[in-house]
């Protein structure tokens, strides 16, 4: 849906939150359409007029060691898939999964990993959100509603991850799944409008085609028969600040 079409909406936010809110879809796979090019995919995805439910919660585990230091793929997708253009401001310019680099002072190793919003369970920016822009659909999904966003930027201050970022200038050239907005604050949607219609996130897709393999791996987290639940609950994984207690959505290995 396009910038355009929420606006001849005329402003009837409960309308399109909705419509927003209902959207589903189950388990990841992939379908081959032709020699050498896969379509990765969520499997026995819903109608995209179903709502979501509280049964699935979508969530990443990244592996550290799978993440080389000079790849920036999951990054360029990520920026493609949702229309991220730089303006020559390094510091601000929005950029929804970036690579930090982890050096341990005791041996001074350093890995290299995505960081991204954690899509949390219980997500501080929604706690401090004046008007309700910043909200978390029940399949673990933390999005802001651009209609209703007054680019206070307390969803900004409250996020331990730096996740988020403000659009100062006025966009053009948008990407029709992923409205934008000046004076709005935005993140990754852990790329809803393809989940919704039964696919993986960009990133998930782009990692997976990098010669190290894998380090994204996307799935139902609350589906015990899940890859990530069977990694999960065999291998060890850590939350990044997991002293807040928020319940990332976002797990990682090798940190």
């Amino acid at each position: 849906m396009s910038e355009n079409d929420y606006r001849n909406k005329d402003n009837k936010f409960d309308e399109y939150r909705r419509s927003f809110l209902g959207k589903g879809a189950a388990l990841a796979g992939a379908a081959t359409l032709a020699p050498g090019v896969i379509l990765h995919t969520i499997a026995n995805a819903k109608p995209v007029d179903e709502p979501v439910t509280s049964k699935v919660r979508w969530g990443f585990l990244i592996d550290a060691n799978k993440c080389a230091d000079n790849c920036n793929a999951c990054v360029t997708a990520c920026n493609e898939e949702n229309g991220l253009t730089g303006f020559g401001r390094p510091k601000t310019d929005a950029q929804w999964i970036r690579k930090v680099t982890l050096r341990n002072k005791k041996t001074s190793h350093e890995i290299s990993l995505p960081m991204l919003c954690q899509h949390c369970a219980h997500p501080p920016c929604v706690d401090v959100c004046p008007t309700g822009a910043s909200f978390k659909r029940v399949d673990g999904i933390v999005l802001v509603d651009k209609h209703i966003c007054i680019g206070c930027r307390y969803c900004m201050m409250a996020c331990p991850y730096k996740a988020r970022s403000f659009i100062h200038e006025t966009i053009t050239d948008q990407v029709p799944d992923v409205p934008r907005g000046k004076g709005t604050v935005e993140s990754c949607t852990l790329c809803v409008h393809r989940v919704d219609r039964g696919e993986i996130p960009a990133c998930a897709e782009a990692c997976a085609k990098t010669e190290e393999g894998p380090a994204i791996l996307f799935g139902d987290l609350n589906n015990p028969d899940s890859e990530i639940s069977r990694r999960l609950a065999s291998e060890s994984s850590t939350q990044v600040r997991a002293d807040f207690n928020l319940d990332p959505g976002v797990r990682y290995q090798g940190i």
